[in-house]
């Protein structure tokens, strides 16, 4: 029996939990369809989900269907908990895509299809609500293969030989030679076209009331790629969540070997090398579980045991894990419970903290009897929101938290106002934490046009330290990265080591706004340690002040999110549209019309946006449609009004300062940013600089 992790994606409202109901109720693996309206789902398990109506967190379940075991993966529709639907992709083998015949394609499925895309998973389109008022099946096919690929053909027509069949061969050299000898395409033929994605298999039904899912099922049976392990021992993390007891669970695929309960594992945290004991590994269906002694390769299971491992870590011979697309653009201002939204602000320019968000980061950050926040009571309020927000970080790498010092702040990055609904419940039910949230303000990130060296040095009395780094540009959605090219010779491989290892420990401010660094290369050139008066931390002051002495003197430029919009209104509303997208600063292409209605495509700055959607119903009378999805970052298009009104000056921000400090006479002295390169004791040769060893890159950020 050969296994098949499927997972299901959808916009939200396409029918996919219930899809999900029928597809466990039809192949037996459980008696009574649950329904999402009733609140008695089998894989919507948490109370805010069935509350909602929608899929928050991930659940997994089982059945068997012939020789063919699927464990079916329900990831979350809602667009607010996108970054959740996207890890869940590294724990499949295909997704099956599902689509409501009433809605079409949406703004969401065409990402959703990009992502696919982009993990290079084999998928199966499932047109479901058949039941309901839709355009005609071949005009949905049509919107498919114009809006998401040329590869959706039609899987009735694909196993009983119709005209989608010439299609499919037309996609590959040797299905067409097949083809064109024999008239038809042998299953195998079939399933590797699906699992090279020149094909994704379309079918159609309506999970409520029963249609389609015996078809969806025959079709994975026969199309749905069978992978191949190695051997040897592979895995990755997708998820970390909290057990019923308040366990830690990591949820593995098992890509390679076996994994056994009681077996060690080892791994890198920023750099550091751990291993631990894998306690107890679970098999979940839904929110039920049973334990296991071993896991083959090909299952998705439970484990604890393992306190190191974030979302997107890989274990044993597992190769690394594609960066994350979707990122938050939204940071908010945690508040006491009780005090307004307009009392406070979040400043726009929050960060993230070093990957995995370790609870302890903000233990440290609060420590020491700092005093609290605007609004909390205390020092101690503060450090337990900083504390329960690390841990829930734990869970969503994305959920960034930041602890201001300078503003006595606390600030979280969400992806909008539903997950922050969802994260105030959470701190109130598992911590006890009764919190408000500030207005919500656009991310700004800041990044740089050229190479640009900088150098930074510490010397107080019986002390030493002095880096070298240059900074480069990485393209837009690297994140961070760093790597050396100095010579031993010149600084000691334990002082190298130290320098990256503090250059990445903490996230660098831009000179601009003060906004999050990103897209950025750092390099190691040069240095100097002293043999009697050098300590650790004398390499931490050093190498913050080279970078903050580099961006000083670099071309620095303001990012801003931007999203893909797509704008449904009635034809004759299409000049009013077109007016306000000019007003946000859109790109956008010529309206297309489809009926008595006009669609507008493109992109527009996150800041713009506002509450337009609502702004569109007003307008249209309820007739339109306005949906957003992350774009990425690009320039800010009014850059020079932000950054006047953050009114941030570099030279003032002391915990950040591009000054060095030397030593003359036995006394440490101020040299201003502008005049360390003259007073620098080390001159970096560059023909004395090794190789760049792309292999030794260390990727620790992402915007």
């Amino acid at each position: 029996m050969h296994q098949l992790v499927l997972g299901l994606l959808a916009h939200v409202d396409a029918g996919k939990t219930t899809l999900a109901e029928e597809l466990l109720a039809r192949s037996g693996a459980i008696r009574v369809r649950g329904r999402v309206d009733a609140g008695s789902s089998h894989l919507d398990t948490d109370a805010m989900e069935r509350e909602r109506g929608i899929t928050i967190f991930a659940s997994q379940a089982s059945l068997t269907w012939g020789d063919m075991r699927v464990t079916l993966v329900d990831a979350p529709g809602h667009v607010d908990f996108s970054a959740e639907a996207e890890r869940t992709l590294q724990a499949l083998d295909a997704a099956l895509l599902v689509v409501g015949a009433n809605d079409g394609v949406q703004g969401h499925t065409e990402t959703l299809w990009d992502l696919l895309e982009r993990h290079a998973l084999p998928t199966f389109v499932f047109v479901n609500k058949m039941d309901l008022e839709h355009s005609p099946r071949e005009d949905l096919l049509q919107e498919l293969r114009g809006r998401l690929s040329g590869a959706c053909l039609d899987a009735g027509e694909l196993l009983d030989g119709g005209p989608a069949l010439e299609d499919a061969a037309a996609t590959d050299e040797a299905a067409l030679e097949e083809y064109l000898e024999t008239g038809a395409l042998a299953t195998a033929t079939l399933r590797r076209l699906v699992t090279e994605r020149k094909v994704a298999p379309v079918l159609f039904g309506s999970a409520l009331v029963g249609e389609g899912s015996s078809k969806l099922l025959d079709a994975l049976a026969e199309l749905a790629p069978r992978p191949a392990w190695s051997p040897a021992f592979a895995a990755r993390v997708w998820r970390v969540s909290r057990g019923a007891r308040g366990e830690r669970l990591a949820w593995l695929k098992v890509t390679g070997g076996t994994l056994r309960a009681k077996m060690p594992l080892e791994g890198t945290d920023r750099g550091q090398v751990w291993t631990e004991k894998v306690n107890e590994v679970r098999l979940y269906q839904g929110d039920a579980f049973e334990p296991v002694t071993e896991a083959p390769a090909g299952s998705v299971v439970a484990v604890t045991g393992l306190a190191h491992v974030v979302p997107g870590s890989v274990l044993g011979a597992e190769p690394a894990s594609a960066a994350p697309v979707l990122a938050p653009v939204l940071s908010y201002q945690v508040l006491p419970a009780g005090v307004g939204s307009g009392e406070a602000a979040g400043s726009g320019t929050d960060g993230v903290p070093a990957a995995g968000g370790a609870p302890a980061t903000g233990r440290a950050a609060v420590a020491g009897g700092a005093p609290a926040p605007v609004g909390f009571a205390s020092a101690a309020d503060a450090h337990a929101v900083v504390v329960a927000l690390r841990e829930l970080a734990d869970e969503d790498p994305m959920l960034g938290v930041r602890w201001d010092p300078d503003l006595q702040e606390v600030h979280v990055q969400l992806m909008g106002e539903v997950q922050r609904e969802v994260v105030q419940r959470l701190l109130a039910e598992r911590y006890g934490l009764a919190v408000g949230f500030g207005p919500g303000g656009i991310l700004y990130r800041e990044t740089i046009a050229a190479p640009v060296d900088g150098a930074g040095h510490f010397e107080p009395l019986r002390h030493y330290a002095e880096v070298h780094l240059t900074l480069e540009p990485m393209p837009r959605g690297a994140g961070m990265a760093f790597g050396t090219r100095c010579s031993t010779d010149d600084l000691a491989l334990n002082w190298q080591r130290l320098v990256l290892t503090h250059a990445m420990e903490r996230e660098h401010r831009g000179v601009l706004t003060g906004a999050p660094l990103t897209d950025v290369r750092i390099t190691l050139t040069g240095g100097r340690a002293h043999a009697k008066h050098t300590e650790g931390g004398d390499f931490r002051q050093a190498t913050y002040r080279a970078i903050r002495q580099a961006l000083m003197k670099a071309d620095s430029m303001l990012l801003e999110p931007w999203y893909r919009f797509r704008l449904v209104v009635p034809a004759e509303r299409v000049g009013h549209a077109l007016a306000d997208l000019q007003r946000m600063a859109a790109s956008f292409d010529a309206p297309e019309t489809r009926g008595d209605m006009a669609e507008l495509t493109g992109d527009v700055p996150a800041s713009e946006v506002g509450e337009y959607a609502l702004e569109v119903a007003r307008y249209t009378g309820g007739r339109g449609r306005f949906s957003l999805e992350f774009a990425g970052y690009r320039p800010c298009h009014n850059a020079e009004g932000v950054i006047a009104a953050a009114a941030y000056d570099p030279r003032a921000d002391l915990p950040n300062t591009p000054d060095s400090v030397f030593c003359s006479h036995g006394a440490g002295y101020n040299v201003p940013w502008d005049e360390v390169d003259a007073h620098a004791h080390v001159r970096v040769d560059p023909a004395r600089l090794r190789p760049w060893t792309p292999a030794e890159e260390m990727l620790v950020s992402r915007p």
